[in-house]
């Protein structure tokens, strides 16, 4: 069996470790390098606490996608988008997991609330989304709801009574547009990521919510099945959704 060499960045973090055990895990997935500023001329596996894997783990993507076909990322808003046109350039093939480029988080949780959502969008004219994750998460929306907000645009743009721009009072109050959708972020202690979307119509109301638990374990899931796909297509691979309906 020919194995798929992959490399995780940002493999030192909740999902990026996680993800990066699940690669080391997987039959058919070999984990040739890793990325952790941090950990930079460190093996993985001395990093995480264990004995060591045979990883290296290096300060930049560039130094880190010799031999690789797939690379996972699993770092910043800040950072993403840098990685992923070094890596388009290699010829290595791309997963985004990381919020930052525009409806690129690449989480299982992302695709079921899109899947939900579009054909809801036909029917239904009105609608808003509302994005919540933890205090600490920087960037606003997240990937996922951004992603969610252009696949909703894909299918139709929504209808306001009173437009957004002309409320009265403090319209920064009525969200952020996204793609045509207001979108609402919030950020409090307890939240791991939730990306809920409200359709309306009058006398009756359709909520479609996907919310992440206490673990990377949906993360790693979403993120598992992209890398053949990533490395035969040699180039970004978008949308969970995309692999599941070419059948990839």
């Amino acid at each position: 069996m020919d194995l798929l060499n992959v490399c995780v960045a940002g493999a030192t973090g909740w999902t990026g470790e996680a993800v990066a055990r699940a690669v080391l895990d997987s039959a058919d997935l070999r984990l040739r390098s890793a990325v952790a500023r941090s950990a930079a001329g460190a093996d993985l596996g001395a990093v995480w606490g264990g004995p060591e894997l045979g990883v290296p783990v290096f300060s930049t993507v560039d130094d880190a996608l010799d031999d690789v076909d797939v690379l996972i990322d699993y770092t910043s808003q800040t950072a993403v988008g840098r990685h992923v046109r070094t890596a388009v350039v290699r010829g290595v093939g791309v997963v985004v997991g990381s919020s930052g480029l525009s409806g690129a988080d690449y989480e299982e949780i992302a695709a079921l609330a899109q899947a939900a959502a579009r054909p809801a969008a036909r029917h239904l004219p009105h609608w808003e989304i509302i994005n919540y994750a933890s205090a600490t998460k920087p960037d606003a929306p997240s990937g996922t709801a951004r992603e969610l907000a252009e696949q909703l645009a894909a299918a139709r743009r929504p209808e306001y009574a009173v437009d957004p721009e002309h409320t009265a009072g403090h319209p920064e109050a009525r969200g952020a547009s996204t793609a045509g959708t207001q979108v609402h972020s919030v950020r409090l202690p307890g939240y791991t990521l939730a990306v809920e979307a409200q359709f309306g119509l009058p006398d009756e109301r359709l909520v479609i919510r996907n919310e992440a638990g206490t673990s990377p374990a949906p993360y790693v899931a979403g993120t598992l099945p992209a890398p053949r796909a990533a490395a035969a297509r040699r180039g970004l691979v978008r949308g969970l959704d995309t692999l599941l309906l070419s059948g990839d």
